[in-house]
C-alpha cells in the first residue's frame, strides 16, 4: 500500500469509526428522524454541487427504481434505526455490533450470488462470528435492550444489502452522483417527521456540534475520502476499514462517554472479527457457479 493509500485509510477508520460517538450524544435532545435528516440535508447540501458540476445526476434518472432500493437499505431505514437504537445501547456496544455486517454479507451474497457457495472456511467463519454477536449480547443480557438489538440487526442487513445492490445495479452509474442523490431523497423523505420533532428550543453546543461531525465529516467528507481511497487501493482492500472502526468506536465510548466494556464485548468483538475474515475471504473449497 503506499503512503496515500495509508494515509486514506487510517482516516476512513477514524472517520467512521466515529458516527456512533456523535450519534449517541445528538439522541440526547434531539428525536432519531432529525437527526439524520439534518445529517442528510447538510451534507447533501455539500455534495450536490459537486455532483452537478460533474455532470452526475442526470445519469441517474434511468436507473431510479435500484437508486431508490440503495438508499432505503443503506441510508434511509439503517440510520434511523441506528440512531433509535443508540437511544438504548452504548456507542461502544453499537458499533461492535456492526462489525457483523461482513458476516450477514457473506450469507446474502452466498445465497443469492451467481459466482460462489459456502465452502467449509466459510461456514466455519460464518459459525464463529455468529457466537461473536451471541457473545457480545448473551454474556451480557441483562444489561441489553431487546428492541435496539433487533434495530442494529437490521442496520446490518441494510449495511449488507447496500453494496450488493450498488454493485450489481448501479456500478457503472458515477459515485458522486449516486451518493448525493441517496442524501437527497432521504433528506426530502424525512423532512416532514423531522418538523413534526423538531426541537422546541436550541440544542446544546455538544449536539449541535455531533450533528455537524456527523454531516460534514462523517458522511460528505467520508465519501469524498472513501472513493480517493477506493481509487488508490482497489474496493476489496478499501473494505478491510470494516473491521477496524467498531473498535475506534469502542475506544471512542470508553474515553469519552465514560462507557464500560464487558467481558462479553472483548470475547465478541474478537470472534466477529476471526469470523468475518474467514467468512469473507476467497476459499479453495468455494465452487463456482456456471
Amino acid at each position: 500500500m503506499s503512503r496515500r493509500g495509508a494515509v486514506l485509510f487510517a482516516a476512513m477508520c477514524v472517520i467512521w469509526g466515529i458516527p456512533y460517538l456523535m450519534i449517541r450524544v445528538a439522541v440526547r435532545e434531539l428525536a432519531p428522524v432529525t437527526l439524520v435528516f439534518f445529517r442528510t440535508a447538510i451534507a447533501a447540501l455539500l455534495l450536490t454541487p459537486i455532483a452537478a458540476y460533474r455532470a452526475e445526476l442526470r445519469q441517474l434518472v434511468p436507473r431510479w427504481r435500484p437508486l431508490v432500493a440503495y438508499t432505503a437499505v443503506e441510508v434511509a431505514i439503517p440510520w434511523v434505526l441506528l440512531a433509535r437504537a443508540e437511544t438504548k445501547l452504548s456507542s461502544s456496544l453499537t458499533g461492535l455490533l456492526i462489525a457483523a455486517v461482513p458476516l450477514v454479507g457473506a450469507v446474502i451474497v452466498s445465497l443469492t450470488g451467481e459466482r460462489e457457495r459456502l465452502g467449509g472456511r466459510r461456514w466455519l467463519g460464518l459459525l464463529v462470528g455468529i457466537g461473536g454477536v451471541a457473545a457480545l449480547v448473551g454474556l451480557d443480557v441483562g444489561q441489553v435492550n431487546a428492541l435496539a438489538l433487533v434495530e442494529v440487526g437490521l442496520v446490518a442487513v441494510g449495511y449488507a444489502v447496500g453494496p450488493i445492490i450498488l454493485s450489481r445495479s448501479l456500478s457503472d452509474l458515477p459515485p458522486y452522483g449516486v451518493v448525493a442523490a441517496s442524501l437527497l431523497l432521504t433528506a426530502f423523505a424525512y423532512l416532514p417527521f423531522a418538523l413534526l420533532r423538531w426541537p422546541s428550543s436550541m440544542p446544546s453546543a455538544h449536539v449541535v456540534e455531533s450533528v455537524i461531525g456527523l454531516a460534514v465529516i462523517c458522511t460528505a467528507l467520508a465519501f469524498i475520502v472513501f472513493f480517493a481511497l477506493i481509487a488508490e487501493v482497489g474496493p476489496v482492500r478499501a473494505t478491510v476499514i470494516t473491521y477496524v472502526n467498531p473498535a475506534v468506536a469502542a475506544v471512542l465510548g470508553v474515553t469519552l462517554l465514560n462507557e464500560t466494556v464487558t467481558g462479553g464485548m472483548l470475547v465478541g468483538f474478537s470472534l466477529v472479527l476471526l469470523g468475518s475474515f474467514l467468512a469473507t475471504g476467497r476459499s479453495p473449497e468455494a465452487v463456482a457457479e456456471p
